[in-house]
């Protein structure tokens, strides 16, 4: 069983869009979504540095669009498919839910809106390595912040003011590790109610179509084919927590053998390897960073995807009835 993962705001890196580019017809793509994303991210994408592409504004139209340039080439057909925060805009796009440009006008305005409510008042996160588990979510909780990211066994992110984070880091939880993120404010919290309110007053617009394969949403892991509720839960995840835990939990119930991320590749799959190595699972993961690992990527796809896939049918499926959010 394969699952393509699209990863979120963080994995970008100063020109990894560049070996993507050599190809004049995906390099012609590549400003097709550039224009209707208001952006020149091909420049974004091969020559801003770090601190550029850093902005919300710029790194989520520049993530989603990486992701939909990768995955046009790699053209699979996977069992289920799964994005972290702004990744689930990729991930709608491959299960058939979103067009391209749907997708590239949606996470336009999804990162004007998160900027903006970011600079209402100062907050940031903190992500906790380590540590009890629910001695972390406790002391979180404590502090009056949001585990905004729950990644899995080791790794949960907190998010609140400054102050709230400061005094945070002054108690940290036995045995956990704290590091602040570089990032522009509280994501997945309510500081980022506002910008929810704007993206979903535009998706009430969408045409949303129903998914061709399994969506993996990360409210609570639960399988969603229905394109509309695809669409809220995606706009909802604004201000709510990502439960990716949660969608390495349905992976492991659905039996996934084999884990493809997209570019720009390696904080997903490197989650998936820990977490399934604590499960005693054998799944193979592979991600995808470049052009030149195209062939062995397809033949990936080939040994893990299955003929159900596409309709969605499988024992185990849990769907979005059977799991509260």
């Amino acid at each position: 069983m394969l699952v393509i993962v699209a990863p979120g705001q963080g994995a970008q890196t100063p020109g990894f869009l560049s070996p993507w580019l050599a190809e004049p017809s995906v390099a012609a793509y590549a400003d097709w979504l550039s224009a209707v994303a208001g952006l020149d991210l091909v420049h974004y994408g091969t020559e801003a540095d770090e601190e550029t592409i850093r902005d919300t504004k710029i790194a989520q139209p520049l993530l989603v669009a990486a992701g939909l340039v990768a995955a046009g080439q790699l053209a699979a057909a996977p069992d289920a498919v799964a994005g972290h925060s702004v990744g689930e805009i990729t991930a709608a796009v491959g299960a058939g839910v979103l067009s391209a440009e749907q997708a590239m006008v949606l996470v336009r305005e999804r990162g004007n809106a998160m900027a903006d409510a970011a600079a209402v008042t100062p907050t940031g996160m903190t992500a906790v390595l380590g540590g009890d588990r629910d001695e972390v979510r406790a002391a979180i909780a404590a502090h009056g912040l949001t585990a905004s990211n729950d990644n899995g066994p080791g790794q949960i992110v907190a998010g609140g003011t400054m102050e709230q984070l400061a005094a945070f880091a002054d108690a940290a939880p036995k045995g956990a590790r704290l590091r602040p993120l570089s990032v522009a404010g509280a994501f997945h919290s309510p500081h980022m109610a506002p910008a929810v309110d704007h993206v979903a007053g535009l998706a009430r617009a969408v045409a949303a179509d129903a998914a061709h394969t399994r969506f993996l949403t990360n409210a609570d892991g639960s399988v969603l084919h229905d394109g509309r509720e695809v669409l809220d839960r995606i706009v909802g995840q604004i201000a709510r927590p990502v439960r990716w835990d949660l969608c390495l939990e349905t992976m492991a119930e659905l039996g996934v053998t084999g884990i493809l991320e997209l570019p720009p590749a390696g904080t997903l799959t490197g989650i998936a390897k820990r977490y399934f190595r604590g499960r005693d699972m054998d799944v193979e993961t592979f991600a995808l960073t470049g052009p030149d690992q195209l062939d062995e990527a397809r033949a990936f796809c080939g040994r893990h995807a299955t003929a159900a896939g596409a309709t969605g049918e499988g024992a185990g499926e849990r769907t979005a009835e059977t799991v509260s959010a």
